[in-house]
């Protein structure tokens, strides 16, 4: 078999998945199960053997006239490069996992059926985009990322914190999808193809006549889809969905999307150096502002997904300085220690019973009852923390170095004219992001593992009272074996990356002495002051206890999780954070500690910029069409009413009054035409 045949398969098999489950999960729900793991695995089967035999080499096109459209032709195409083979054994690893995790996570949900189709419909269209050798059929699979996304974010649709993440994350990443579809078709316009290497072509033989327009406006896309500045503010309510959903749009597909994208269309970018500085400039924003935004919150997720946010500022970063390999060696690093996080977040809300920060704090023992996910996790939270020999650091200071060498004015591999300013706006914020991420990936530590106060709630204890307590038991085997799967590639897959530059550009991805020292440096501070911090914040622990915990004996995850997040609120006043004086992100922000907790209350301006005045000219328009267009068309109604009963009054049924009104009706007629005739011949 070919290896052109072994790349359609690859995203074929979950889509066939998706529509097997949809078909048989109400009339055979004993196959739904394996149809969800198995063609999910056969895919992670396929995707490894397609990278063996690309082996970093050139690139393997192939490709099918799709329809004749009379202008620019539409192909049906595949591209496989280095970069699109490593980033597919990414997705079907993580949808792997996050397949047979769900297994035991949801293992009683009657919407389970649905829900594991939708994750292979979602893994289908990702894999679409990451083969994908034309942009149309790019754009198929960007969009069904898009809806799948609204049906599995608003998964606990019954709670109010669902409905409305799932709304936001799909008008928000639409907002920006309208940009980049004009984007695409401006692209095509000018290049004559929509193929990525015929437009690739066309920029290097200077044919874009709009460079920076074009590449302004597939960037509104991918800060929307990749959650970036100023789009970025869906991502931290998706939490409101199934964990394991959170792992697999925050690892492996839809964020990554965004700066797949571009890392494939990285040349057109470089065309323009004004596009590449505001690329610079968002990253640069997004990168610090969501470590402040992470260090404040109180929502274990919340604090993960405010994490993704930042380390896409890197990828972003990375490629406003031209080096897209350090921007997908990061993609690829991060999807595994993030996806690791949060499969082992949901471990540690269904033990603890709550995802509040605050109420773990007061829990002593929660790593004793799930060591699984505290080792996991601890070898996680290093990687992104970024201290070798963990996979972020590689992976980090491969970006690090790239932001170095622009701001040294060294040439790029992307080509065009790099601004340096870019490289230090991206060099500085990075160093700045490396203290911050140290710093609330420590606090998450030792509030989620170092807690104290009443032990922690065991829920297999309360169900058996007999079982000994020394023993408490494990979380189920589907859940804890994927933990360790993703560890591995979250500590050694930085140590054997820089020894394949054919995957990478052909350049080596390794760290320089000023950059490692510098970001190491930084970090081991953030993590430091944030310990010290915490030490100092312990005592207040004891003397304001807090909590919202929720769990049940024997509830299943996603049970507890839904009761989690629905009871966070009513707890703490607030989705997002919680007035706990022990909390050291607190004393560390200080005055900041508010508006960082609120997304610096980027809601409520987009809410009266543009919410208010929309809502404001829909409430004019529903007023007109009810005063004014329904006026003239219930006084249309009226006019006819009122002709109708004046005819009816008339038809009496009397025939001497019909005629009487007849030759009424004709003297009138004959006094008229003899009255006319006068006057006109008097003129």
């Amino acid at each position: 078999m070919t290896t052109t045949t072994l790349a359609v398969l690859v995203p074929l098999l979950p889509f066939l998945a998706a529509a097997g489950g949809l078909l048989l999960g109400r009339t055979a729900p004993g196959f739904v199960r394996p149809l969800a793991v198995v063609p999910t695995l056969a895919t992670l089967g396929l995707t490894v053997l397609v990278a063996v035999r690309q082996g970093g080499g050139p690139a393997i096109d192939a490709a099918t006239r799709l329809t004749p459209t009379g202008s620019v032709p539409i192909d049906l195409a595949l591209h496989l490069d280095g970069f699109a083979v490593l980033t597919a054994v990414l997705v079907a690893l993580v949808a792997c996992c996050v397949q047979i995790y769900s297994t035991a996570y949801l293992r009683d949900d009657p919407r389970y059926p649905s829900y594991a189709a939708l994750v292979s419909l979602f893994t289908s269209a990702m894999l679409l985009v990451v083969y994908s050798g034309d942009l149309m059929v790019l754009l198929v699979g960007w969009e069904v990322m898009g809806i799948c996304s609204y049906f599995l974010v608003g998964h606990y649709w019954e709670t109010p914190e669902a409905r409305a993440a799932s709304l936001k994350a799909f008008l928000v990443t639409k907002l920006g999808d309208v940009p980049f579809l004009i984007g695409l078709f401006a692209l095509a316009a000018d290049a004559g193809t929509f193929r990525i290497t015929g437009v690739l072509d066309a920029v290097a033989q200077g044919r874009l006549d709009h460079p920076t327009v074009v590449a302004l406006l597939l960037l509104a896309g991918v800060a929307g889809k990749s959650a970036q500045f100023p789009l970025h503010t869906w991502l931290p309510d998706a939490m409101a969905g199934p964990t394991p959903v959170s792992a697999l749009i925050h690892a492996a597909t839809m964020v990554a999307a965004g700066v797949y994208v571009v890392a494939r269309l990285l040349p057109v970018f470089a065309a323009s150096a004004a596009a590449l500085l505001v690329l610079a400039v968002l990253a640069a924003i997004t990168m610090v502002g969501s470590g402040i935004a992470a260090l404040a919150q109180d929502d274990i997720k919340r604090v993960l997904a405010y994490s993704t946010i930042g380390q896409l500022g890197y990828m972003t970063g990375a490629l406003a300085v031209g080096d897209r390999g350090a921007a997908l060696f990061h993609l690829l690093a991060h999807g595994a220690f993030k996806a690791l996080l949060f499969l082992g977040a949901g471990v540690v809300i269904h033990a603890a019973g709550t995802n509040s920060l605050a109420a773990m704090s007061r829990m002593r023992g929660l790593s004793r009852r799930i060591p699984d996910a505290y080792w996991t996790m601890t070898i996680a939270l290093l990687a992104l923390a970024a201290l070798p020999p963990f996979a972020g650091f590689f992976s980090k200071e491969a970006v690090l170095v790239a932001a170095e060498h622009t701001a040294l004015g060294e040439p790029s591999a992307a080509g065009g004219q790099i601004p340096v300013g870019a490289g230090w706006i991206v060099l500085v914020s990075g160093l700045l992001t490396a203290l911050l991420t140290a710093a609330y990936a420590t606090r998450l530590w030792l509030l989620a593992f170092r807690g104290d106060g009443a032990e922690a709630p065991d829920p297999h204890q309360a169900a058996h009272p007999g079982r000994a307590e020394k023993t408490p038991a494990r979380q189920p085997l589907a859940m804890t074996a994927v933990l360790w799967v993703l560890a591995l590639p979250s500590l050694a897959f930085g140590l054997a990356a820089p020894f394949l530059p054919d995957w990478f550009d052909g350049h080596r991805l390794t760290p320089t002495l000023t950059t490692a020292v510098l970001s190491t440096g930084v970090a081991l501070v953030g993590a430091l002051v944030t310990y010290a911090t915490w030490r100092h914040t312990t005592a207040l622990a004891a003397r304001t206890p807090l909590g919202a915990v929720a769990a049940h004996p024997e509830a299943e995850p996603a049970v507890s999780e839904a009761e989690a997040i629905a009871s966070h609120t009513p707890a703490y006043g607030d989705i997002a954070a919680a007035s706990d004086p022990a909390d050291p992100g607190r004393l560390l922000l200080g005055p900041l500690h508010r508006p960082a907790a609120a997304g610096f209350h980027l809601d409520a301006v987009y809410s009266a910029l543009f919410v208010r005045p929309v809502r404001a000219a829909a409430s004019l328009v529903a007023f007109l069409d009810r005063e004014v267009v329904e006026s003239y068309v219930r006084g249309a109604g009226a006019g006819s009413r009122l002709l109708g009963w004046t005819v009816r009054r008339a038809q009496t049924g009397n025939v001497q009054t019909y005629l009487s009104v007849l030759l009424a009706g004709s003297t009138v007629l004959a006094v008229a035409a003899v009255v006319l005739a006068h006057v006109n011949a008097g003129s």
